[in-house]
C-alpha cells in the first residue's frame, strides 16, 4: 500500500480503481449502471464537482494558508522555495481546475436543458444562473488577471522589481476577490436544487 501512496499518479489511479470496484459491487446487488442520458448527465455533474473541488480547494489554500504564511517564513531566503517550487505547481492545477469546472458546468447545464435560461437569469434558474455568472467572473479573473500577473512574479515574464511587486498585489487582490465570490457562488450552485432559495 505504501508503494501506491508514495506516488501521486498511483494514488489517483488507485482512487479510480476503487471507484470501479465500488461500482461493480453495487452492480452485483442488482443496481447496475445504465449508460443512458441520465447516467451521462450524472457523470458530468461528478466531473464538475471533482474539478470544482480542485479549483476552489486551491483558491482557499492560497488565501487561507499560503498568502498569510509566506511573509512569516524566516529566514526570508526560504520564501523563495514557495515561489520557485510550490506556487508554479499550485497555479497550474488552479488554472486548469478552473477551466475544467467551467467547461463541465456549461456542459452539465446544456445536458440538463437550462444553459441559456441560466445564463439569462431566467426565473426558474436564477440561483444557478447567478452561481454560473459568479464562476465565469472568477474563471476570467484566474486566466486574465491572476495568471498574467503571477507570470511576472514567477519570473516567467520579464519584469522589474517594482512591476513584480505591483503584479503580486494585483494577483493577491484578485484572488481575494475570487475567495469572496466563491462563498455566494457555492451557495447559489447548491441552492438551486437543494432548497436554498
Amino acid at each position: 500500500m505504501a508503494a501506491i501512496l508514495q506516488s501521486l499518479g498511483r494514488t489517483v489511479t488507485a482512487g479510480f480503481a476503487l471507484l470501479i470496484v465500488i461500482a461493480l459491487l453495487v452492480g452485483a446487488t442488482g443496481q447496475s449502471i445504465k449508460f443512458d442520458w441520465a447516467y451521462w448527465t450524472f457523470f458530468m455533474r461528478w466531473l464538475h464537482i471533482l474539478s470544482g473541488v480542485m479549483w476552489i480547494g486551491l483558491l482557499w489554500y492560497l488565501n487561507f494558508i499560503q498568502i498569510p504564511t509566506v511573509p512569516t517564513i524566516q529566514p526570508v531566503e526560504h520564501r523563495a522555495a514557495v515561489t520557485k517550487f510550490i506556487l508554479p505547481n499550485v497555479l497550474f492545477w488552479f488554472r486548469y481546475g478552473a477551466l475544467a469546472t467551467v467547461i463541465s458546468g456549461l456542459a452539465l447545464a446544456y445536458m440538463n436543458g437550462y444553459l441559456l435560461e441560466a445564463l439569462t437569469l431566467g426565473r426558474s434558474t436564477i440561483a444557478i444562473g447567478i452561481g454560473m455568472w459568479l464562476a465565469l467572473i472568477m474563471a476570467f479573473n484566474v486566466w486574465f488577471i491572476i495568471w498574467p500577473n503571477q507570470k511576472k512574479v514567477l519570473g516567467l515574464v520579464e519584469a522589474s522589481a517594482d512591476e513584480k511587486a505591483k503584479a503580486g498585489r494585483i494577483a493577491m487582490l484578485t484572488s481575494r476577490t475570487n475567495t469572496m465570490l466563491s462563498i455566494p457562488m457555492l451557495y447559489c450552485m447548491a441552492a438551486q436544487s437543494h432548497g436554498g432559495f
